[in-house]
């Protein structure tokens, strides 16, 4: 259509395009905003929302008591160790320098050395005893801990009970609270696309066509680009049957669109051509002989070929002669284009 507009009515009409660009722009930041929002009018669900507090607390409670009670034990552990490696270190020290004395006595034979050897071996005597000692204090060390960590690890098996069961429940509410949330939207989108629905059917020829247009596309992005990637998947069957009832529904109206359109074509053209040619504006008109079409039944028609006046296909008129200089012209031409004169049956603007 745009081939038949005056120069200054296609930038004009570029113009208001943008106007209609802009106007969407603003309504779907809008829209986003607003949509971005929605799950905020719902509470933020999280794990301690639906866990038995009091046995989590007396468990954790626990755990907290137990991991003190370890890390204490394991503090006791380490010096009982360090005393029971020095305790034999000195037995063994002892042990050394005993067996050496000993094998000097031996050599000598030395009666009046027996007092000493007696408490030699009482001095190591006692050093085994510490060693001994040392050795059960590492050993209680080491059961205190082992009790705490069992004792940990026990509570822990609990609270991850306790926590499983609660994230069943959390993967419920948040299913639930998806579905309310994309019910918002949808209440939100839907009305939208009704408005674009009835606003494309009636309004978007009128005098405000750049508004109507900016809010059927800022639905239209609202609908398929702010609301369906929030349609709940459950694993995909969701978006696959909504999918294929959206398909199916578009489809079913373009059948019926195509149908209704072919059998208007019928009665159009089994109309006496006068009457067709008024059913026909002037622009647009000019743009389907633009696109080298029939204006009547949009089909294919050679233009260049000066020996067609009609359509062979439906038998409108296309071209006829001027009333006063006899010039083939186009039947649908305002005016005559050799002598200027207005033409008969003229289409109205």
């Amino acid at each position: 259509m745009s081939k038949a507009l005056r120069l200054s009515e296609k930038w004009f009409r570029f113009g208001l395009w943008i106007v209609a660009f802009i106007f969407a722009s603003f309504l779907i930041g809008l829209g986003g905003t607003v949509v971005q929002n929605l799950p905020k009018v719902e509470q933020r669900y999280t794990l301690e929302d639906f866990i038995d507090k009091p046995a989590a607390t007396l468990t954790r409670s626990e755990i907290k008591l137990t991991q003190q009670t370890r890390q204490t034990a394991q503090e006791s552990l380490d010096q009982a160790r360090l005393k029971h490696n020095a305790a034999r270190a000195n037995s063994a020290t002892a042990r050394e320098t005993f067996n050496n004395w000993l094998a000097t006595r031996h050599a000598t034979q030395r009666s009046d050395q027996d007092p000493e050897l007696i408490s030699r071996t009482q001095e190591l005597d006692e050093l085994k005893i510490t060693e001994r000692q040392a050795l059960t204090g590492v050993e209680a060390q080491q059961q205190i801990l082992l009790d705490a960590q069992q004792a940990e690890s026990h509570a822990q098996s609990r609270l991850r009970e306790l926590e499983q069961a609660a994230s069943t429940e959390l993967v419920k509410a948040l299913r639930s609270q998806e579905l309310r949330v994309f019910g918002y939207r949808l209440a939100l989108t839907l009305p939208l696309l009704g408005v674009a629905g009835w606003l494309f059917a009636k309004k978007r020829q009128s005098t405000y066509w750049p508004f109507v247009w900016g809010f059927i596309y800022f639905a239209l992005f609202a609908f398929f680009v702010e609301l369906v990637p929030y349609l709940p998947s459950y694993g995909g069957y969701v978006r696959y049957v909504v999918g294929i009832v959206i398909t199916v529904l578009i489809g079913r109206q373009a059948i019926v669109g195509l149908n209704r359109y072919l059998e208007k074509q019928k009665l159009v053209e089994a109309m006496p051509d006068v009457e067709r040619r008024k059913e026909l504006s002037y622009d647009t008109a000019l743009a389907r002989l633009a696109k080298k079409v029939c204006p009547g039944c949009e089909r294919p028609v050679d233009l260049t070929n000066t020996a067609i006046d009609y359509c062979p296909h439906c038998g409108i008129c296309l071209f006829d002669r001027c009333g006063q200089c006899k010039e083939r012209k186009s039947a649908f031409a305002r005016f005559c284009h050799a002598c200027g004169l207005v033409a008969r049956d003229s289409i109205a603007g």
